[in-house]
């Protein structure tokens, strides 16, 4: 048996599929055993692979072990000379084992090697290629001198920066997404170390083959697809402590307790820095704006009361810019939220709407004001249509001196060329029309550089694939891969480097398309890629904004709701929960077999299933219901099911 591959799975179901596929398109003349790993997914995985790949050795776990472990069960049993342990979110090229086995048949002393990297944009991953994380190596990323100097050799050392990601380099640390190990190597040195649940063990291994007289390589002559690297989780502060803390189990494990000790200082301190940076991030992205907004206001109404005053020779009372002025700014500011105003990416048409209904809230409020609070109509009108415009041109301003646009005039739609021969662009076109895209643009583009034939329906062919990307401002690449190898794709993503676009893969014969942050498919529960829908920043207040309210009259009615069969003290406990944030009035029905598959919500007092005919409850039609629910949400929709339930809002949960 040449080599064994292992992959641990974990509710990635088509990611998986993807990467198997692939592996055995690699596994060419070579003889190769597979083994899957599942670490109790609840997404499908396993009836996939029944159903699929029968030749698989299945591992199903009753519950999540971790990497190590998993990984573990299967080296156990594993009777290759090589073994590769493979993250199951990668796509390996047709020539990977090929090469990977003739370069460890030719370096003997070569334990464990590591291959090029690249995201699901055709992007270099860093980890590819990786330093022993030393005290003095730890406080240079930590510090982020490691960033700022990428390609120095003393402050580069945890990404290698200074070596070249084009030429084969021994190396000491190597990634745990695709680590081809000599079988022997690790009879010597043992396997993965199982105190490391998710992050860290690949460093310990890949530094036990160093110690155990082996070498670690970098090889970049064949590459491979990492869809979530390291890069799409490190802003997670979830990943900032689980990492860093695998980081600490090393350094106890393999430094000197002195050093192991000045490691630990500095990773702690690196946790509560980042999480604070994180924490301050957040907030200025979310108050910028409207702190601006608010000032910007409140300086126009000055503005204009104080050139009205001179003009007309008169002077307000210290009230109106003490107090009056900042209320009616922060009133501009809350109305232009509850508009999309300060929603990602800014429409102007968000600002301008939620703008002019504040002004006309502003003016109409100040029309009902008792007469010793008005001062002057003039003054807030033309202060808060001033306002308006202050609004709309802080943002223009920031917009033309940012790289990141915060500006948007107009939603851009999908825009996509599907890159296949004749029956995989017509399968993916299937995908594109049950998956309720609704692209604007749609080319079909075929998969050399030489085809031409003006009679047929394809737009162009590889070698004018830029041309047609600026000229049809495309913004989403779709590969068929039953035409083209993983090598080909891979290379034309590496060619094209072009930051705007989204790649995107459809396996042969398959009814999905994979990208780097999504998955769509043509199937019952995945086919509409917009469930997120119920997240948007406009529904998300409008919900929140429906169970304040709800809550509110919940407790000032609960004498009257009684009377309609209601508990009180429950009535009491779910406003209040519902209030602190522990619950939602509306929320799905608890369907197992969505588990994982719906966007997150709060537990609800009432549920979806009120919509549902009470003489079809399959768990098929209330699975349905709660997808349409998520994709088209609407407050009104909320409101009907809390009408509907008006006797269950008591209920214990």
């Amino acid at each position: 048996m040449d080599l064994s591959v292992i992959i641990v799975n974990y509710n990635v179901q088509h990611f998986l599929e993807q990467c198997l596929n692939s592996v055995y398109r690699a596994a060419g003349n070579h003889s190769v055993e597979v083994f899957v790993v599942d670490n109790n997914s609840v997404d499908g995985s396993l009836q996939m692979i029944a159903k699929r790949f029968t030749e698989v050795q299945l591992i199903a776990n009753k519950n999540n072990v971790g990497f190590s472990r998993a990984n573990n069960q299967a080296m156990r049993s594993a009777k290759g000379r090589y073994v590769l342990l493979l993250n199951p979110d990668t796509l390996v090229a047709e020539d990977t084992f090929d090469h990977c086995i003739k370069f460890m048949d030719e370096h003997p002393k070569a334990g464990a090697m590591g291959v090029k990297m690249v995201d699901g944009k055709g992007d270099f991953l860093p980890e590819s290629k990786r330093g022993l994380p030393t005290p003095m190596v730890a406080f240079y990323k930590v510090f982020g001198l490691s960033s700022l100097f990428p390609k120095s050799r003393r402050f580069g050392r945890y990404h290698l920066g200074y070596l070249s990601e084009d030429e084969t380099h021994s190396v000491d640390i190597l990634a745990g997404a695709f680590m081809f190990m000599r079988k022997e190597t690790l009879d010597k040195v043992g396997l993965l170390d199982e105190d490391f649940f998710m992050y860290g063990e690949d460093i310990d291994l890949s530094w036990r083959i160093k110690l155990g007289g082996y070498e670690n390589y970098y090889y970049p002559h064949t590459q491979i697809i990492h869809y979530k690297g390291e890069s799409t989780k490190k802003s997670s502060i979830n990943y900032v402590l689980v990492f860093y803390n695998a980081m600490i189990i090393f350094a106890r494990k393999h430094f000197s307790k002195s050093n192991a000790g000045i490691f630990a200082f500095l990773i702690k301190g690196a946790i509560y820095l980042r999480a604070s940076f994180s924490l301050l991030r957040r907030l200025l992205s979310a108050f910028i704006f409207p702190a601006l907004d608010f000032v910007f206001t409140y300086l126009s109404f000055i503005a204009v009361a104080l050139l009205y005053q001179q003009y007309r020779g008169i002077s307000f009372p210290d009230m109106v810019y003490w107090k009056m002025f900042p209320f009616l700014s922060a009133l501009m500011v809350v109305i232009s939220f509850f508009h999309g105003g300060y929603d990602r990416p800014t429409f102007i048409r968000n600002v301008l709407r939620g703008g002019m209904v504040s002004v006309i809230s502003v003016f109409v409020l100040y029309a009902f004001l008792p007469e010793s609070l008005r001062f002057s109509r003039f003054v807030v009108l033309s202060g808060s249509t001033l306002g308006l415009f202050s609004m709309v041109l802080i943002k223009w301003i920031i917009h033309l001196n940012s790289k990141k646009k915060h500006f948007v005039f107009r939603h851009e739609g999908r825009r996509i060329a599907i890159i296949g021969k004749t029956d995989g662009v017509i399968r993916v076109r299937g995908i594109i029309d049950k998956a309720v895209w609704n692209p604007e643009v749609v080319l079909e583009v075929y998969p050399n550089y030489v085809y031409q034939n003006k009679k047929d329906h394809f737009v162009t062919n590889l070698s004018r694939l830029e041309e047609a990307i600026n000229l049809f401002r495309l913004n989403e690449i779709i590969y068929c891969s039953e035409d083209m190898n993983s090598e080909e794709i891979i290379r034309e993503m590496i060619r094209l480097d072009n930051p705007s676009l989204e790649f995107r893969i459809s396996p042969a014969n398959s009814n999905f398309i994979i990208g780097s942050q999504s998955i769509s498919t043509s199937t019952d529960l995945f086919h509409i890629p917009n469930l997120n829908n119920i997240h948007h920043p406009r529904n998300r207040r409008s919900k929140k904004l429906l169970d304040f309210s709800t809550s509110i009259l919940v407790l000032f009615f609960s004498p009257v709701l009684t009377l309609f069969g209601n508990n009180f003290k429950y009535l009491i406990i779910n406003a209040i929960r519902v209030v602190g944030g522990r619950n939602t009035w509306v929320g799905f029905e608890k369907i197992d077999t969505q588990a994982g598959k719906l966007p997150a919500l709060l537990p609800g007092i009432l549920s979806t299933a009120s919509l549902s005919d009470q003489h079809e409850n399959s768990t098929h039609h209330l699975e349905q219901i709660n997808m349409e629910y998520a994709e088209k949400y609407s407050l009104s929709k909320d409101g009907e099911i809390i009408m509907k339930n008006l006797r269950s809002l008591g209920r214990p949960v």
